[in-house]
């Protein structure tokens, strides 16, 4: 399918950057001391992913392209599988929607190191930035929004956004979106649109850069 034509964006809802965790066995605790050890033993720090091509992949690709470093992908089939190996230690970090991994950072299975974006989240406020532990440019936004199919009328459109709209405002939304490390994100389908135009192109370009291969 073509997502630009046979999908007509409603509205976006919420969005989440990327939290990097490691393994509490490797002998990091802050970003800085992760880029060290990834210079020093190039190639051999690895990664965990959900997927190929995913936010869980491209985003770490984006850190090595800011941080000068390479570090190797593990990719899973899904972000349970992924997350139970870097508890264990069989991976080294992540790059993870918070969502998947705050529970196990509160309870210390996981050391939560830096979050992409420009602000810290409600859901562990003590883990800087990236900008914050001297790493700027890395901010790899994902969001969630709703959709119609193609061709759907405007009227239609707008109808549904503006009741979207309502229940993003609405306080209880928000508090359990800031619980699970979500922002609350509200577009129009204009401004839904243009997003998903820049999406694509700024994906593809981290993609052609880590010469990331559909196979």
């Amino acid at each position: 399918y073509d997502a630009i034509k046979d999908v007509a964006p409603v509205a976006t809802v919420s969005s989440y950057e990327n939290l990097l965790v490691v393994t509490p066995s490797l002998p990091v605790t802050t970003l800085q001391e992760l880029i060290a050890l990834a210079k020093a033993r190039p190639g051999q720090i690895n990664f965990a992913t959900s997927s190929s091509g995913g936010s869980t992949h491209l985003a770490p690709e984006l850190f090595n392209s800011v941080a000068g470093i390479k570090t190797q992908q593990i990719p899973y089939k899904g972000g349970g599988p992924a997350v139970t190996d870097l508890i264990g230690g069989q991976v080294e970090f992540m790059m993870s929607p918070p969502i998947n991994v705050v529970g196990h950072v509160r309870n210390g299975r996981l050391r939560a190191i830096a979050i992409s974006g420009e602000s810290r989240i409600t859901a562990l406020p003590q883990v800087p930035t990236f900008a914050e532990a001297g790493l700027p440019g890395v901010s790899l936004k994902s969001w969630q929004g709703v959709g119609a199919p193609g061709g759907t009328p405007k009227a239609i459109l707008d109808k549904l956004s503006a009741e979207i709209e309502k229940l993003v405002a609405m306080p209880e939304t928000m508090d359990k979106l800031d619980a699970q490390g979500f922002v609350p994100f509200y577009n129009n389908p204009e401004k839904t649109a243009a997003l998903l135009q820049a999406d694509i192109f700024k994906y593809a370009k981290i993609i052609k850069e880590a010469n990331i291969k559909a196979d």
